[in-house]
């Protein structure tokens, strides 16, 4: 069936007849492999602490990033403890609930999960009222529900109003529970595709349908990470797509304009997403090194009696601190006097855990001793 003049995929004669060469893309879905079998070897000589430290890490980044790819930036301590309170790990105190967070934790959660659930409509429009868990005053849309269109169709567009550039257009709404409705029949089917090629086919189609006014990107790299997690039936994820491709955000979305502007021989795009995915996988390696070098820290300084502010911030130094550590920021981060901030700090050069950095500047900077 075809959906007016061709311009993208969706409006071909024989959408979504998918057509790719299985062979070009052998070596890659064997080098994801090997890499995915290395990582699980190095997961498995972890104690149980630390696997959960590391899924705890992984999954937080997860949800950062597959926001940060549509260009929303959530607070990373708020993930860290909606996460930690999902798989029930304990880190001590927790701030304020954010639903917001909790839904895109929930989603993610739910996606990389090994059992045996259909993808359902349901699913999907629960996903998406986790991800809205409130109505935007300033940027109203159907939640919980395929859009309308009742403001035109639904297009991806770029630059200011006046030179604004269209870079895709979504089905119209009225046949969205009909393509929707084949995607997922698709979806459930057991085939003789292998897993990580579904994967990739799986995010490309959904978020060509779009079939939400926003949030289709996220619920699209969810939808992946559930093709995977069938495939791979295990009951943690150590790796990040949605991290890797917020790394390659503009190629992204290049390689997605470009396929959904082009024919439905898409080897280029598959090879795209294995490659990322290749990436994701390799990258988590550093995630497990951190992990590791954190757990190996707190075992060597971890009798010394150090008060909440110091241990809060000794982790931050390990996680990655943004800038230096002055005894200002000390203050501000654990809401505390600048006297307190200093005491706390000469106690840690004391017990030999900070030292003053070399780098001169207005203010004394501190960083953390590491062996």
């Amino acid at each position: 069936m075809k959906y007016g003049e061709y311009t993208y995929i969706w409006q071909l004669n024989d959408w979504p007849n998918w057509q790719f060469n299985t062979s070009i893309l052998a070596d890659k879905i064997a080098e994801i492999h090997h890499a995915r079998g290395y990582l699980l070897g190095h997961i498995d000589r972890l104690g149980f602490n630390l696997k959960q430290e590391a899924y705890l890490e992984i999954i937080s980044d997860d949800v950062l990033k597959t926001s940060q790819i549509e260009g929303e930036l959530l607070n990373q301590d708020a993930v860290r403890s909606s996460v930690a309170k999902h798989i029930g790990v304990d880190i001590g105190a927790l701030p304020n609930r954010d639903r917001h967070i909790d839904g895109v934790v929930e989603m993610i959660l739910d996606a990389t999960q090994p059992n045996n659930d259909q993808l359902t409509k349901e699913k999907l429009l629960t996903w998406h009222e986790g991800l809205f868990p409130e109505q935007s005053l300033l940027n109203p849309i159907e939640i919980g529900a395929w859009r309308k269109d009742s403001k035109g169709p639904m297009q991806v567009i770029s630059g200011p109003i006046s030179k604004s550039k269209v870079h895709y257009q979504a089905p119209p709404a009225q046949i969205i529970d009909e393509e929707i409705g084949r995607f997922i029949n698709w979806f459930n089917q057991e085939s003789w595709l292998d897993p990580l090629i579904k994967a990739g086919i799986a995010h490309l189609w959904f978020v060509t349908i779009h079939p939400f006014d926003d949030g289709n990107g996220r619920i699209a790299r969810a939808i992946g990470d559930m093709a995977l997690a069938k495939a791979e039936k295990l009951n943690l994820r150590f790796y990040s797509l949605s991290a890797q491709i917020q790394k390659e955000r503009e190629t992204y979305y290049v390689q997605l304009e470009k396929t959904q502007k082009g024919s439905l021989h898409i080897d280029e795009w598959l090879d795209w997403f294995l490659s990322c995915l290749l990436r994701s996988i390799q990258a988590s390696q550093a995630t497990l090194q951190h992990v590791v070098g954190k757990a190996e820290f707190w075992q060597k300084n971890g009798g010394q009696a150090l008060n909440p502010r110091q241990i809060k911030i000794i982790n931050k130094l390990i996680d990655g601190f943004d800038g230096k550590l002055t005894s200002s920021k000390w203050a501000v981060i654990n809401k505390c006097s600048t006297d307190t901030s200093l005491r706390d700090i000469q106690e840690l050069i004391l017990l030999g855990i900070l030292k003053k950095t070399e780098s001169g500047g207005r203010s004394t900077s501190y960083e953390l001793i590491i062996d």
